[in-house]
Formats: C-alpha cells, structure tokens, sequence
C-alpha cells in the first residue's frame, strides 16, 4: 500500500499573527484569525480557487482574537464563535458581522480554545444523543478531567504528569470511541473511551512524537482513525490507529478492562521552522486541509491517498 503523501497545495504570508484556522462547513472557505501588532483582532475569510487562495473578506475587531469554532452553530447558520484575549466568547453572523449574535464574559483572561455542540455531528464531546452527555478538558498541571454534564459530577480523572495543550474525541456523533491528548513535552497519549474499569480508568498508549510540544489534534472526519498532530517545530505527523483483536478482557475480579490498539506513522513533513498553531480538516472534501504557522503564513494541505486506510 503506497503511504498518503502532504503536498503544499497554497500559501499566503499574512502581516499579523495567525491562531486559529477553520473550514466553513459545506463550502470552499475557510476562516483564519489572530491578531494585529496593535493588539486589534482580526477575522479573514479565503477561498481555495484554482491553485491558490483568496481573500475574500476582513473583519477588524478591537481585541485580539485566540480560538474560533463552528461547532457551535448549525449547518444553516454557519455562525463562528471567538474566544478572544479578554476571556470573552462571541458569536459572530459573518454576512453581518458588525455586532455579534451572543456574547459573553466567560473568563478573567485570555480563552485559549473554544468548542460547541451545535448538532448531530458537528458538537464537541459525547454529546450526541439525549443520554449522553460528557465532556473532556485538559489542563497545565496535567490533568485530564472527563465531566458526566447530565450528572454535573466529575466522571473520570487522569493525570499526564505533562501540561495538556490539546484534547480532542475521534468523533462527535457515536459512543465515546477514542481520544487523543497531546502535552507539552512531545508526548501524546490514545484513550480507548469505550470501556471504564472501576480503578484503572481508560487503557491507553503514549507516543513520542515531534521533539517538541504538540499543539494540536484533529482527527480526519471521514475516518476516526487517521488523525494528525502538529508540532512546536513546524511539523506534521499523520498518524493511523490499529484496533486489538478483542477490545475488552475481564480481570481476575471480573471487571471489564478495555484493551487498546497500535500506531502507525502514516508520514511527516516539515512545513515551518515556527510552531504550527492551527490544523483543521475540510469536512467535505477528504484529505483537504488549512493550517496557520507562528511564521505568519497559512497554507492549504492535500493529503493523499487516505481511501486507502
């Protein structure tokens, strides 16, 4: 089987710093913000176009903006919801983006990222259906903290003894499956989600990867088990998942324990010599991606040859 290939499809050197990127769903496009050196926000929106990207919109705003999300609002709507660096989430109707439709105060400081549960498919977490209803949230000190929302109590607690900088589920719209954690130290840990042993928790296995901090996660919509983590080096890593034979085996007590699968490096490449910040697949076109760079540069990704796996 020929390995997926990460071919440089454009790029755009941009004159502010770039922190989130992300798809408009059913649509060519996609969003990129961050912030000016004059410490204003900024919100762009290009379009993939024979070969190369363009700009289609800017948005100026007063405040920096750091994480964006679709996920909050529906297919219809395609509202994009900000966290911006005086910890304020807004919700923004790009045709009319003067005022936002929402916004709140959620925290003292600067919100670092931002998911929604929008509807089947698009919401963040296990969040589904009308019975489950979880969340996952990583922080500094380590922690995993997995929150059952319909019970507003703490679920399932786990420390990487590594600061987490990103989390996320492999997907939105069945079972708890799998999740990924990625940490400060170049180290990213695979949960298997579906089976929770009364003291052991969720199985799982760690991999090294990137030499540096990874920043991100994002797994491939079309697949649950191809997933790319970004690192602090300018580098991306596609990674396949590789389920055991038998996903549960009992323990002497009688407990279900879950078993967890295996890791291949599917390929790497080197596009920076700056972290890459953001990553976010095209929900439509599989294989079609957008990542931005502390270089101040985004670039659209193909990545190849994925209905192989």
């Amino acid at each position: 089987m020929d390995k997926p290939q990460i071919i440089l499809h454009a790029h755009k050197s941009l004159n502010f710093t770039l922190f989130d990127s992300k798809w408009i769903p059913t649509s060519a496009k996609f969003v990129v913000i961050g912030n000016q050196p004059k410490g204003s926000g900024t919100i762009q929106i290009y379009e993939v176009s024979h070969g190369d990207v363009d700009l289609v919109k800017q948005i100026d705003k007063g405040v920096s903006l750091k994480c964006c999300t679709f996920a909050a609002s529906s297919l219809q709507q395609r509202y994009l919801a900000t966290g911006d660096f005086e910890g304020k989430v807004s919700i923004w109707n790009l045709e009319e983006p003067a005022l936002p439709v929402y916004s709140a105060k959620g925290h003292k400081e600067i919100i670092n990222a931002i998911d929604g549960v929008g509807g089947l498919g698009i919401g963040e977490g296990h969040a589904f259906n009308v019975h489950d209803r979880c969340v996952a949230a990583g922080y500094d000190n380590g922690d995993i903290k997995l929150f059952d929302l319909r019970k507003m109590a703490l679920r399932w607690e786990h420390n990487l003894h590594n600061g987490v900088v990103g989390i996320e589920f492999d997907r939105k719209d069945i079972d708890m499956n799998k999740m990924v954690a990625t940490t400060l130290e170049s180290k990213f840990y695979v949960y298997d989600m579906r089976t929770q042993h009364p003291t052991k928790g969720f199985t799982s296995l760690s991999e090294k990867a990137h030499k540096s901090t990874i920043w991100c996660v994002k797994h491939l919509p079309q697949n649950r088990d191809i997933f790319m983590t970004t690192g602090g080096t300018g580098t991306l890593n596609l990674w396949k998942y590789n389920y055991p034979a038998k996903r549960i085996v009992k323990t002497e007590e009688g407990n279900e324990l879950g078993v967890v699968g295996s890791l291949d490096l599917l390929q790497n490449t080197a596009l920076s010599t700056q972290p890459i910040s953001s990553f976010d697949w095209s929900p439509d076109k599989p294989g079609l991606c957008v990542c931005t760079a502390f270089d101040q540069t985004l670039r659209v990704l193909i990545t190849t040859k994925l209905n192989q796996y």
